[in-house]
């Protein structure tokens, strides 16, 4: 089976990002892929949910285990157009997802590298795999004119 490209599943994300940005929340969005198939997918809904931790990342990992039926999701990869904050960092390590791909950093609150790289964190019992830099140029986009708009 051939690979898709990291680029075609961020576009994906993108999709969920998008969804985001009409409901006026923060476009980030998450897609987990497993045996080049979308088995989660997410974007933010915190404030619709009135849920601090409905992050695009944690609803996508929601989605994904109860698609699998199974709370692990060993084999998966993440696919989310902001780097991941502390909470969205530690619901990927237990749910065992093996690569993380970003789009771009979080110069706030990303743990990926920008202010903290839990990657190098000995305590954390399992280490996935970081890419960032996926279509960073379309992910800090969409970002920024969510934020102009905010602005005016």
């Amino acid at each position: 089976m051939k690979k898709i490209s990291n680029e075609y599943w961020m576009e994906m994300a993108l999709k969920e990002a998008e969804k985001s940005y009409l409901d006026d929340e923060v476009p980030v969005g998450a897609v987990i892929i497993m045996d080049n198939q979308i088995i989660g997918k997410g974007h933010n809904m915190s404030i619709l949910k009135n849920d601090p931790t409905s992050h695009a990342e944690i609803e996508a990992i929601r989605d994904a285990y109860q698609n699998q039926s199974n709370y692990r999701l060993t084999k998966a990869d993440i696919y989310v157009t902001l780097e991941p904050c502390t909470m969205c960092y530690g619901a990927i390590i237990h749910s065992r997802i093996e690569n993380i791909f970003y789009g771009t950093s979080d110069l706030k609150s990303g743990v990926c590298g920008s202010c903290e790289d839990f990657s190098l964190k000995k305590y954390l019992n399992h280490k996935p795999k970081i890419t960032g830099g996926v279509l960073a140029e379309n992910c800090s986009k969409i970002l920024k004119e969510f934020f102009k708009e905010k602005r005016v």
